[in-house]
Parts: structure tokens; C-alpha cells; sequence
């Protein structure tokens, strides 16, 4: 199973893979929660249309720097950003307990 680390987080934290469309498209939609983080790729935007929880958003660039981290309440649209190329998804407020904010890179192993 892939997992991903940051500075803060020398302990690996469990990654589910959305690669194809149809995995983007579903996302986090019919689940209760999440063990870990989502990672969409490629991806620049998402919504929380039909969610049952908050989520925690991080657009990451091409090395996996994080551009942005957002906090979205279910039925909500999020604007895509323009250098996002994958996007990193946990339950609301898992992330700034693993050190997730603007600048930090983050790394897959087994990506």
C-alpha cells in the first residue's frame, strides 16, 4: 500500500490512489471517513457535492509542494488552481496535525 511522509510526519501515513477518471470522480463520495489521505492525480480541482464528512484539501505542484490547503464543508465547490497537478484529500483537520501547509513537500513511496 502506497503511504507519504512530510518533515513533521516521520511515520508514514496511508495513501489511496485515485488514478483513473473514474476513481477521481468518486473520490471520498459514499464513504464515512477516510484512514489516511486520497491522492487525485492528475488533478487541479474538487467538490464536495454528496460528501458526508469536511475534508481537507492540498493542491500539490508536479514535485508534490503544497500550493494551497483548504478546509471544505460537504456541498461545496473549490476552485481549481492553476499550477495544482494532484490533489491530497483527508478527513478536515487531519493535516495540520501531519504539517501540511504552503511550501511543504510531500513524499509517496510506492507511488
Amino acid at each position: 500500500m502506497p503511504t507519504f511522509t512530510t518533515p513533521d510526519t516521520p511515520t508514514p501515513i496511508p495513501l489511496e490512489l485515485a488514478e483513473s477518471r473514474r476513481a477521481r470522480r468518486r473520490g471520498l463520495l459514499g464513504r464515512d471517513g477516510i484512514d489516511g489521505a486520497l491522492l487525485l492525480t492528475p488533478a487541479s480541482a474538487v467538490h464536495t457535492l454528496g460528501m458526508r464528512f469536511a475534508i481537507d484539501v492540498a493542491y500539490l505542484d508536479r514535485e508534490l509542494r503544497v500550493l494551497a490547503v483548504r478546509t471544505m464543508r460537504p456541498g461545496r465547490i473549490g476552485r481549481p488552481r492553476f499550477r495544482a497537478r494532484h490533489v491530497l484529500e483527508a478527513e478536515a483537520g487531519a493535516m495540520e496535525g501531519w504539517g501540511l501547509r504552503l511550501g511543504v513537500r510531500v513524499t509517496v513511496r510506492d507511488f
